[in-house]
């Protein structure tokens, strides 16, 4: 399976913040959108980071409260990994797992096209996996 059938399924909706967003509006819309991370604009359709529940733990563990008056800019990850549609599952995992990372922007041509999770790609390969043990259940049988 691809990502593009992830983002297929599951919608291709990016939310994002604009950089000068405060670290505290940061974390508020992330938990009212019910979301781990959200894509931080560069103003174009662009990446310029990504902010994670982490980056906004470890702000407040290096800065005490006084990180939540920061920008979204400060604590954000800079050096954000993505993919394409045409990463297959096995391919993202092994991103996921290398980078230490639970959401993957998904790149077309230089535009952000979606955002898949950890959760999305584990799910998927449950699904491959059953499937493919009840083809050889089947087979056997057959």
């Amino acid at each position: 399976m691809k990502v593009r059938q992830i983002l297929d399924e599951k919608g291709r909706d990016v939310v994002t913040v604009p950089r000068e967003m405060e670290l505290i509006s940061a974390a508020r819309f992330l938990s009212e959108q019910k979301i781990g991370a959200v894509v931080v604009s560069d103003g174009a359709d662009g990446i310029a980071g990504i902010l994670s529940e982490r980056d906004i733990v470890r702000a407040v563990s290096e800065k005490s409260a006084a990180a939540l008056e920061a920008s979204a800019a400060t604590f954000m990850t800079k050096e954000v990994v993505t993919c394409s549609e045409e990463h297959t599952v096995n391919q993202v995992m092994e991103i996921m797992t290398r980078g230490r990372f639970r959401h993957l922007p998904v790149v077309e041509n230089g535009k952000i096209v979606g955002i898949i999770s950890i959760g999305d790609v584990v799910r998927r390969r449950i699904e491959e996996i059953e499937r493919e043990a009840e083809e050889i259940k089947a087979y056997i049988a057959s």
